[in-house]
């Protein structure tokens, strides 16, 4: 009897074992917050939960979202589309900040829900987000959304104070404006001269980093009152994520501001647009540029509109009461200037007079 050759059986498979469907979701969750954190661009994080059902379902985990930083979701205006919105909205519920943040101010000065827009903006200021603490007191000393009634100054200057103690450099400048002005606070020039110095020297060496100054320069940040040191500084600085939306927004849609004669900031980093008639100030030198805030003012007047403004004298005249030019203003601000003080703008005080002052 031939016993019976046993015969080997192969078994063919196109399929190969998928690791990934072993790994758990929490490792997944830790793997997707640390790509949302850091990545780049929106793409970088988008395109990976494309890849599949599971990575969609996960990175959308209010684990991951909450830890998104804002380049993940600085979609520019030509993408705009309700999945970015939602997005978007998604982040800002999970306890997101800077979604809440960006989110606020799409809200509010874009899509012109003002309700929804301070909202969100508040709640990212109760986690001392600094960049809101200040696009809230904005609002504040503008009224913004509301009467020319429903400014209020003092809440504009508590609200700066928190941002500038959470080294919001603008919110510093604009806090020693008004000090400087009594403009919602006790007047003190001395201090809020000493606040501007700050505000300079600390964005200076914020930008800086860890670059090796020398101890000539240093001294010279420090002390002096000059803003030419930190003019490229400041000019280099990328421009916020919500910000640079705004911008881009009214630059597209030249119609959204409507037939009412709103204006824009003239700052062209800024973005904002009046939400009634006449609600920014204006330049009292030439009159043809118009700022959100002392903060606005004072960026576009280093970076611009100090080798650009010329004096139009008939508004000049009409709103300082100027009868004759001899020993008035505009002579004291051409002294100023001929003696090389640089750091001359115009404002407005409380009441809506304007002044020169001293950056």
């Amino acid at each position: 009897m031939v016993a019976s050759k046993k015969q080997r059986i192969w078994h063919r498979s196109n399929e190969k074992s998928d690791h990934f469907d072993g790994l758990p979701d929490d490792i997944i969750i830790c793997i997707l917050r640390k790509l949302c954190s850091t990545a780049s661009c929106p793409s970088d994080f988008i395109s990976v939960l494309l890849t599949c059902k599971r990575l969609n379902t996960l990175g959308f985990h209010p684990l991951v979202l909450r830890k998104a930083n804002p380049k993940s979701f600085a979609v520019r205006v030509r993408n705009w589309s309700e999945s970015a919105h939602r997005f978007l909205k998604e982040c800002a519920k999970s306890g997101n900040s800077e979604a809440c943040y960006t989110l606020g101010m799409i809200e509010f000065y874009c899509l012109r829900n003002r309700r929804s827009g301070i909202s969100l903006l508040a709640k990212a200021a109760i986690k001392s987000h600094a960049r809101a603490l200040y696009s809230l007191a904005v609002i504040q000393f503008n009224g913004s959304g509301g009467t020319k009634d429903d400014k209020n100054l003092r809440a504009g200057v508590i609200l700066c104070a928190q941002a500038a103690g959470l080294g919001h450099f603008t919110a510093l400048r604009e806090l020693g404006h008004c000090l400087q002005d009594g403009y919602g606070a006790s007047q003190n020039i001395a201090e809020g001269r000493r606040l501007l110095i700050q505000a300079n020297t600390l964005e200076a060496m914020s930008q800086l980093g860890s670059m090796a100054l020398p101890r000539v320069l240093l001294h010279q940040l420090s002390t002096s009152s000059s803003t030419s040191l930190v003019l490229n500084i400041v000019s280099s600085q990328e421009i916020d994520v919500a910000n640079r939306f705004l911008v881009e927004w009214y630059g597209l849609r030249d119609d959204e501001l409507g037939p009412e004669g709103l204006r824009m900031c003239s700052n062209a980093r800024c973005g904002r647009p009046e939400t009634r008639r006449h609600e920014f100030r204006r330049c009292s030198i030439c009159g043809i540029r118009f700022y959100c805030s002392r903060g606005c003012q004072a960026l576009d007047w280093k970076l611009k509109h100090k080798g650009e403004c010329n004096p139009s004298w008939d508004l000049f005249f009409a709103e300082n009461g100027v009868a004759h030019v001899e020993d008035g203003p505009v002579e004291q601000w051409f002294h100023a200037v001929d003696e090389g003080n640089d750091d001359v703008e115009s404002t407005q005080d409380e009441d809506g007079v304007n002044t020169f002052i001293a950056i």
